[in-house]
């Protein structure tokens, strides 16, 4: 198997509305989605967005799985400067997410905070002086 994410599918209660949420946010839905499932292209890969009972019936999953519940993940948008992370936070919630932990400066020497987006998803808007983010907003680890 080749290190790397392809795509990252979230499962939504409200389609319209997730899709509608991203869009505020600036992001470009592709013509490649339809009226089931929404794609975003991001540098070198894709964001879904999919009816979360689908998407569970898709996967398998067994019944009673409690919608909304954290399920061990979050997706993280590295910013250029600490500037960038307030106003990322301060875009989202204006677009309807709920903000999860204001930024601070973090412990591993950085400046995070989080929000969920209209389905729970949760996250992190980070950045991080250690890490290098490629002009096309590529993450480049260090020594890679």
């Amino acid at each position: 198997m080749d290190q790397r994410l392809s795509i990252i599918t979230l499962g939504v209660h409200d389609l319209a509305r997730a899709k509608r949420f991203y869009e505020t946010l600036g992001w470009t839905a592709s013509p490649a989605g339809n009226a089931h499932i929404v794609f975003f292209q991001l540098p070198g890969m894709v964001l879904g967005l999919y009816p979360r009972a689908a998407l569970a019936d898709d996967a398998q999953l067994p019944d009673g799985v409690p919608p909304g519940r954290f399920g061990g993940m979050a997706i993280a948008y590295n910013a250029r400067d600490k500037a960038e992370v307030d106003r990322v936070l301060q875009e989202a919630v204006a677009a309807g997410a709920r903000l999860l932990k204001p930024a601070h400066d973090a412990f591993w020497g950085g400046y995070s905070g989080y929000f969920a987006d209209p389905d729970g998803h949760p996250w992190e808007v980070a950045f991080n002086p250690h890490w290098e983010l490629q002009k096309d907003g590529s993450l480049r680890l260090p020594g890679r």
